[in-house]
């Protein structure tokens, strides 16, 4: 990839259509990789390898992941018949960080130190490797944190002076409904905790499952105010919180 239009790309599809984004997105980019981690990335590897055997997809350990969700990426992998690239945290950094504040620090003082070091770093260092990446963000999912999201865009936040970066969101207007219907459809390989109540699944210690009719993001960070339950790997998509 040299000369890549992203103008002419959005006008060229259209925001319904997740599994053409995704096609013509592997066909634009040699250098480029679906970030895994929940349902909504299933869909997408489901999606991608349909066009592309040799699909990239990385995943984050934070090293405080439920056992469940160690399972289901062994489980995607297998399934896929697929390589994934576990992301972990810079060992000195987090031996540090844990030496000084323990291991439950946020939360007294909030999870964006600890999600810095567990989270962002790792995949701020994988990107810097890459061209593109495709997200499963959607723009329900948090409540009233996240700018409008667009299914193809530069990525403001991992981009730098050097390297441009572009993102693409192919399930940007989907709605929860919409990828579990999908899973259902398509026999798509889900994390067992969905079963138990847990709708967005993160860390073990930041994760529990949510009430009937509560909001997704209800079950992470559950101390913290509802406009800080963003862990930094899509900043690019967060309103900025207003000035006092």
């Amino acid at each position: 990839m040299s000369n890549f239009d992203l103008d002419a790309f959005v006008a060229s599809h259209k925001a319904d259509e997740a599994q053409k984004i995704i096609h013509s997105a592997l066909k634009e980019f040699d250098n480029i990789a679906i970030s895994f981690s929940g349902a909504e990335d299933v869909v997408l590897i489901d999606m991608a390898v349909k066009a592309k055997k040799d699909v990239t997809v990385f995943s984050l350990d934070t090293g405080r992941l439920h056992a469940e969700t160690y399972r289901f990426i062994e489980q995607v992998r297998k399934h896929y018949n697929i390589n994934i690239d576990i992301m972990s945290p810079d060992a000195e950094k987090l031996e540090a960080f844990t030496k000084e504040k323990g291991l439950f620090s946020f939360y007294e003082d909030g999870h964006k130190e600890c999600c810095g070091i567990r989270k962002v770093a790792p995949l701020r260092k994988k990107l810097a490797t890459l061209d593109a990446w495709i997200t499963g963000q959607r723009k329900d999912q948090s409540h009233g944190t996240r700018n409008q999201l667009d299914f193809a865009e530069k990525d403001s936040a991992f981009s730098t002076d050097e390297h441009t970066l572009y993102k693409f969101n192919p399930l940007a207007n989907w709605s929860s409904e919409d990828v579990w219907n999908y899973i259902k459809v398509f026999e798509v390989p889900f994390n067992e905790l969905h079963q138990k109540g847990f709708i967005s699944i993160g860390c073990e210690p930041c994760t529990r499952p949510v009430l009937p009719n509560q909001h997704e993001r209800e079950g992470r960070w559950w101390w913290e105010e509802s406009e800080h339950k963003e862990c930094g790997l899509h900043v690019g998509n967060i309103i900025p919180t207003a000035q006092a």
